[in-house]
């Protein structure tokens, strides 16, 4: 006749040890969500080990990309609807993000109005693999001025800030090799597309944001 004590006793010991081996396999699942997949896929880095095993470069670079590729499909959208409609007088073409300008009235001084010049704001984001360059550009008429920074999420890059226009190929502001960073007031010296090309030497992929602020009529991803 079986020992029903001990039956019991094995019982036990099987569904606690099932009970152990669960919490266990649960534990080693949230540690790797948090020190490899969020680092890896979004980013997110909240223990910093994605950081030191080089996951979280690669998540940003993955954000920026699809962030990259959602711009791209809403200026498609955009420019088939523009076609749908009809032609427009827009200064820009495929490509190009429209800027709404909001002129802001100042209270009058002495019965004269005064008026601020139109005022936009971007953040970009772009990816630049080894040995690939890309340019930033912006609409803006003459003697207009825009207020800019830009850095890299990791290494340096080379870059080159210019103009062009019809009739004027080319018109230098500004060069560097090896930045981090940089920032300053760009300021129109003729109507014309006036910007940044940045190439990326070195051996990773590299993340470059562009922020601006000012008075430019529309901002340009250019390959």
């Amino acid at each position: 006749m079986p020992d029903i004590n001990t039956a019991r006793t094995t019982e036990l010991s099987s569904s606690r040890s099932l009970f152990r081996s669960t919490l266990l396999a649960a534990a080693v699942a949230i540690v790797l969500l948090v020190t490899v997949v969020l680092p890896a896929e979004y980013g997110v880095d909240p223990t910093r080990v994605g950081r030191l095993l080089g996951l979280t470069s690669m998540g940003k670079i993955k954000v920026a990309l699809a962030r990259e590729a959602a711009v791209a499909d809403s200026v498609e959208a955009a420019a088939r609807q523009t076609t749908a409609a009809g032609p427009t007088d827009s200064p820009g073409g495929a490509g190009t993000l429209p800027v709404p300008s909001a002129a802001r009235t100042v209270p009058p001084v002495i019965g004269t109005p005064a008026v601020n010049p139109p005022s936009s704001t971007h953040v970009t984001e772009i990816v630049l693999r080894p040995n690939e360059g890309k340019e930033i550009k912006l609409v803006m008429r003459k003697d207009a001025r825009v207020n800019y920074s830009w850095a890299t999420d990791r290494g340096v890059v080379n870059f080159d800030t210019h103009a062009d226009a019809p009739g004027i190929k080319y018109h230098g502001y500004a060069k560097g090799t090896g930045k981090e960073s940089d920032e300053g007031v760009l300021v129109a010296a003729f109507d014309g597309a006036h910007g940044w090309f940045w190439r990326n030497r070195g051996r990773m992929a590299v993340v470059v944001t562009l922020r601006t602020t000012g008075d430019y009529q529309s901002l340009k991803r250019i390959k």
